[in-house]
């Protein structure tokens, strides 16, 4: 499982990530992803922790709390979509 984290500061690094989020324990990875574009990070990220329960309690700590001046939207993140090929007819 991983932990989708919405509303972040355009200046949040995965350091700062990894430090909120090992408070509810071990933290194995985390994502910034960024614009292709632009370079610039798009406010959301994923985070992967050593157990569910970890993960868990860290959705039930984090989710709606003010952070670098920003309410977080945290919860269990969602399997990616696969984009849909356009049909030529």
């Amino acid at each position: 499982m991983s932990i989708y984290v919405g509303n972040l500061s355009y200046k949040v690094t995965e350091e700062d990530l990894n430090q909120v989020f090992a408070e509810y324990g071990t933290v194995k990875r985390v994502q910034l992803p960024t614009d292709r574009e632009t370079g610039r990070l798009r406010g959301f990220g994923f985070v992967e922790m050593e157990s569910d329960a970890e993960e868990q309690a860290a959705i039930d700590g984090l989710d709606g709390a003010e952070w670098m001046g920003r309410t977080m939207k945290v919860n269990k993140a969602r399997p990616r979509e696969e984009k849909r090929q356009k049909q030529s007819w």
